[in-house]
């Protein structure tokens, strides 16, 4: 007999419909970028397996968290809560927040 995987234990709050391509196009859209997936449009990604970006719907709380953070200058209490999270979990007194970044378009 099948067993069936317990339900998650959460509701999922977002949906986005994503583009399906056939077999052929997701050939051409290689060529096209000329096998680097970097060059590869996100809006012809269907499933990413090189990122961690949009691979999972956020909980309430994320979505609250956003709605609630204050990122309205660099001295925000934000920044101070990061600052004191990241010196207490890693015990380093200077921290340097970054951008992971964005993709830039190749000419």
């Amino acid at each position: 007999m099948y067993a069936f995987p317990e339900a998650e234990p959460y509701r999922i709050k977002v949906v986005e419909p994503l583009k399906l391509t056939t077999r052929a196009q997701r050939e051409e859209i290689l060529k096209r970028g000329h096998y680097n997936v970097f060059n590869v449009p996100a809006e012809d990604v269907y499933v990413d397996l090189l990122t961690d970006s949009g691979t999972s719907a956020m909980s309430q709380d994320q979505w609250a968290g956003i709605m609630v953070g204050d990122e309205s200058y660099a001295s925000c209490r934000n920044w101070f809560h990061l600052l004191e999270t990241i010196q207490d979990i890693t015990g380093f007194k200077y921290v340097i927040p970054t951008h992971q970044g964005a993709r830039r378009k190749a000419s």
